[in-house]
């Protein structure tokens, strides 16, 4: 299960799957001087961003990774259209998780707080925009905060979605609590285990509904929301939740899975609500990994699957965006990170514009000049 990643928060991978835990850099690895705090990329729709979280505890289930713990507790950031274009910008994570993360990815010559002084879009606790607004689930990957998919959720939230991402507790390096509690990473020590992958999606996809039933009943926001338009995305592993949730959760019309691994199984009579797998060239038909292949065929309703030229596994997430903070360069031929966040972000949107707001998407239907880079698998266009 474990395969040879490569340099902080995975920016340049060599081979991944939905399970797999970055390994040291390696020593021949392109490195710079930081570059001081990294800047996300300005959300490109029409709404400024607003931000907030919520500490939500399941009381119906004990955690699955702490045995001392007989309640399921949650950190949930939300992002969401609001009117307001001033006021303190959010912070990508706290010092101490950031201190964490760097540590657990074992990066080293930068201080302990780099990560938490990347600068933001979203307005702290701003007051939402709108009403009955679709929303978006992200799930990220594993050992990683949801703040890592950051730049997708704001840029989703300004193109009038309500995103809500989950820190799945004990399954990322650092989760803090409102009580100063930092909750570490306990599934660290299992994922090599026998049927590990499957665990973890069976219980993401548990973690995903008990946060639908808050958002769109107990929450005293939930006017914002509108039910029947709830679609869920995640990158890695939780890419492979995405599929989970939908297999057992018919409240979620749509998914996407980035460069993930798939685990749950598909009836044989197939899943006919739309999919979307979005990918590196691992993920080309009858490359490294073929759980898409498998499932593939079994997807019965609109479906894609998309490969990106010179993805990488971290090319989904804001990973690349961070390199230069890191002091780390990117190595030749890999997806700029600028682009990469334009393609990841483009199609995204645009799957959900189609999905949830039933808008007609030219883009989904065949490979765009503007976007070469975009293989349409399988058949003619698709190559790695």
């Amino acid at each position: 299960m474990r395969q040879l990643l490569a340099v902080a928060l995975g920016l340049v991978v060599l081979a991944a799957s939905a399970c797999s835990a970055p390994a040291p850099p390696r020593s021949d690895a392109p490195s710079a001087t930081p570059a001081g705090p990294a800047t996300l990329p300005a959300p490109t729709g029409a709404h400024p961003v607003g931000t907030t979280a919520l500490y939500l505890k399941d009381t119906s289930r004990p955690d699955p990774w702490n045995l001392d713990v007989d309640a399921r507790e949650l950190k949930v950031t939300l992002w969401y259209p609001t009117e307001r274009r001033d006021g303190q910008r959010a912070p990508y994570m706290t010092p101490k998780e950031s201190e964490l993360t760097l540590k657990g990815l074992r990066v080293a010559g930068v201080p302990n707080d780099t990560l938490s002084r990347t600068r933001t879009n979203a307005v702290q606790d701003a007051e939402p925009a709108g009403r009955k607004l679709p929303l978006v689930v992200l799930s990220p990957g594993f050992t990683k905060p949801v703040s890592t998919l950051t730049s997708l959720a704001e840029d989703l939230a300004s193109r009038g979605y309500v995103v809500a991402g989950i820190d799945h507790t004990y399954e990322s390096y650092a989760t803090t609590f409102p009580d100063g509690r930092v909750a570490e990473c306990l599934a660290c020590d299992s994922d090599t285990d026998p049927g590990f992958g499957t665990g973890v999606v069976q219980g993401r996809a548990a973690d995903v509904s008990f946060v639908l039933d808050h958002l769109t009943s107990t929450w005293d926001g939930s006017d914002l929301i509108d039910r029947s338009r709830i679609a869920m995305a995640g990158q890695s592993i939780g890419g492979a939740s995405a599929m989970a949730a939908m297999l057992t959760d018919s409240r979620v019309r749509a998914g996407i899975d980035m460069d993930g691994t798939t685990y749950a199984r598909i009836p044989k009579s197939g899943f006919s609500r739309p999919f979307m797998f979005i990918g590196s060239p691992q993920h080309t038909p009858g490359g490294r990994d073929n759980s898409w292949d498998r499932d593939w065929k079994l997807l019965t309703g609109w479906k894609r699957w998309l490969v990106l030229s010179d993805a990488e596994h971290q090319s989904f997430t804001d990973g690349p965006l961070l390199a230069g903070a890191l002091g780390i360069k990117p190595l030749p031929g890999v997806l700029p990170a600028a682009r990469s966040a334009e393609l990841t972000r483009t199609y995204v949107a645009a799957f959900l514009d189609q999905h949830l707001k039933s808008q007609r998407e030219p883009l989904l239907d065949k490979p765009s000049s503007r976007y070469p880079e975009v293989k349409f698998c399988p058949g003619t266009y698709c190559s790695a």
